[in-house]
């Protein structure tokens, strides 16, 4: 059994590379680090975590994806990114390479919670 990160923890580290080869994490596993993620779910088929937000409007959608993107593109791992009704933003996150959760997922979720939103008030 994996030992479970902080949110603080995870906010230090960046995702390793992966290409395949590293276990998924468990349901259990994966349950267990979930909680240390503010409001993130787990999906399974494939298993990911997704968290939906309601934005001000349209550009502040935007906004956010372009802080998530950046942030992406720094830790070499991609979220997949929906805005519906120009403002219902949601994200899904897992590591695609293995077709499940990993290490890496909670990692950008933890750090994604940390960028700026302009949430509907």
């Amino acid at each position: 059994m994996t030992e479970v990160s902080t949110k603080e923890q995870l906010r230090t580290v960046k995702c390793v590379p992966c290409e395949g080869g590293v276990p998924k994490l468990t349901p259990e596993e994966a349950a267990r680090q979930n909680q240390e993620v503010d409001g993130w779910k787990i999906l399974s088929e494939p298993d990911r975590i997704t968290k939906s937000w309601t934005v001000k409007n349209f550009v502040a959608g935007m906004e956010f994806f372009k802080h998530v993107t950046e942030l992406a593109e720094a830790e070499g791992h991609h979220p997949d990114l929906h805005l519906v009704g120009y403002r219902n933003v949601t994200i899904d996150i897992w590591t695609h390479a293995i077709d499940g959760l990993s290490l890496n997922d909670f990692i950008l979720a933890a750090k994604i919670d940390a960028l700026p939103i302009e949430e509907k008030s």
